[in-house]
């Protein structure tokens, strides 16, 4: 597998110090609040990448921790997270405060701009209004240019450093001008992979393998991933999203307004996968709050693929309780793959893409209307519903998952609907594929 590269849009990372409202800026210039912002440092510590488009032109925006030269063994992950966005990128936006004045690091990072030969942009931010303007022109000393003064909060000045920045990329493609209509083919959906779990279960020591890259920061600290970090991958089933989300806790255990936020994004981000992957520390156990997760999971309609990581480290006894933990927690989630992995060393994880494979599959599936009525036949001639109830007709709506209408006589008891659901999935071989029932009554 190799992440699926972009050469059509020049990238633009945003860099600079912790707290000087990198994700401010990034969230203004998208247009929409994709970064997770909040008054203190070290919230961001991914690099976080999306599209964004300024007068019709469209480049990749590139969000970044802040670059903290020598602090603890995380600082130092987040910083060479930077250090590789700004590598990679055809111009940066480098931020400072215009309320601090100078640091070390301000100069210690203009130095590494320097010498990575990117053009820079050098955005004094905070700049809420004209009183402020004079103190922009101490950023001259860094050797970065002209600064731009900006108010990131408030949208002042931004206008003005777009318009820079378009001008400084790398120019489009002749045969592709920018007024060119794009067709978006609605078959070209990339398949969405969420990876969950609780707190530090290796969930983006996973996603770096998956990936091929260490776009995640790994780290023994629980809650190290803030914001959820997708990027797509090529396979030989065609490109794939690996979405890394943040650990989740509790409610009761969220103390700061970070996390919960974070707890939001990953969310959001199991709503709009087409599968989950469940990660669960081995050498914990399966635990409440695994529980717990699956059960959000499949209430969203999500197929799940349950991954036992840190395998490895169990003797024979120990294995054979995660087993018996899994037959008495999680027997809900059916006929789910289940895979015993090492996220740290690679093994086992090779597996996956071929239970995917056939997960998607089912996801996908649509069963003509023909086959559909034949097994509700055949299921109510077997055991018929209480009260006369009745199917009618049934036919299948939507895939995505599958998605069945039934239309009956009466109200259908859940317990019937239930029998039905598993006479549909046993039929078709729809394996662990969340299948949704609608009933409308017709008389």
């Amino acid at each position: 597998m190799t992440a699926a590269p972009d050469t059509e849009l020049p990238v633009v990372a945003v860099v600079g110090r912790p707290n000087v409202g990198k994700s401010t800026l990034f969230n203004r210039i998208v247009g929409r609040r994709e970064a997770i912002v909040e008054e203190k440092p070290g919230v961001t510590r991914d690099r976080k990448e999306v599209v964004a488009e300024w007068q019709g032109r469209e480049f990749r925006l590139v969000d970044t921790g802040g670059w903290m030269p020598g602090g603890d063994a995380l600082d130092a992950k987040v910083s060479k997270q930077s250090e590789k966005a700004i590598a990679e990128a055809d111009a940066v936006l480098f931020v400072v405060d215009v309320t601090v004045g100078i640091t070390e690091e301000d100069s210690r990072v203009a130095q590494l701009l320097r010498k990575n030969g990117r053009p820079v942009l050098l955005v004094t931010n905070k700049v809420d209004d004209t009183n402020r303007e004079a103190a922009t022109w101490e950023f001259v000393r860094l050797g970065l240019g002209d600064p731009f003064p900006v108010s990131s909060l408030h949208g002042r000045g931004t206008g003005d450093l777009l318009d820079s920045l378009v001008a400084t990329l790398p120019a489009a493609p002749e045969d592709e001008p920018d007024d060119a209509p794009v067709e978006l083919d609605e078959g070209d959906k990339i398949f969405s992979v969420a990876i969950v779990g609780r707190p530090n279960v290796g969930k983006s020591t996973l996603f770096n393998r998956l990936i091929g890259d260490d776009r995640s920061v790994v780290h023994d600290m629980p809650g190290t991933t803030r914001d959820a970090v997708d990027t797509v991958v090529e396979t030989p089933d065609g490109p794939v999203r690996f979405v890394d989300t943040a650990g989740m806790r509790r409610r009761s255990k969220i103390d700061e307004g970070t996390e919960y936020y974070s707890m939001v994004r990953a969310l959001q981000a199991i709503d709009r996968a087409d599968v989950a992957l469940l990660v669960i520390d081995t050498t914990v156990g399966i635990t409440a709050q695994d529980q717990r997760l699956a059960e959000r999971v499949d209430a969203a309609g999500c197929p799940i693929v349950v991954l036992l990581n840190k395998w490895e480290m169990l003797d024979s006894e120990q294995r054979d309780e995660v087993k018996y933990q899994m037959s008495r927690m999680l027997h809900f989630i059916g006929d789910s793959p289940v895979l015993q992995i090492s996220a740290l060393s690679g093994k086992g994880v090779h597996k996956l893409l071929p239970a995917l494979a056939g997960t998607i599959d089912d996801y996908h599936r649509r069963v003509p209307t023909r086959k559909v009525n034949q097994v509700i036949r055949a299921a109510q001639s077997a055991q018929p519903a209480p009260h006369g109830a009745r199917v009618l007709y049934a036919t299948q709506g939507a895939v995505d998952p599958p998605t069945f209408t039934l239309f009956a006589n009466k109200e259908l008891p859940q317990s019937y609907l239930r029998y039905l659901e598993r006479s549909i999935r046993e039929a078709f071989d729809m394996g662990s594929t969340p299948i949704k029932l609608r009933v409308r009554k017709r008389d």
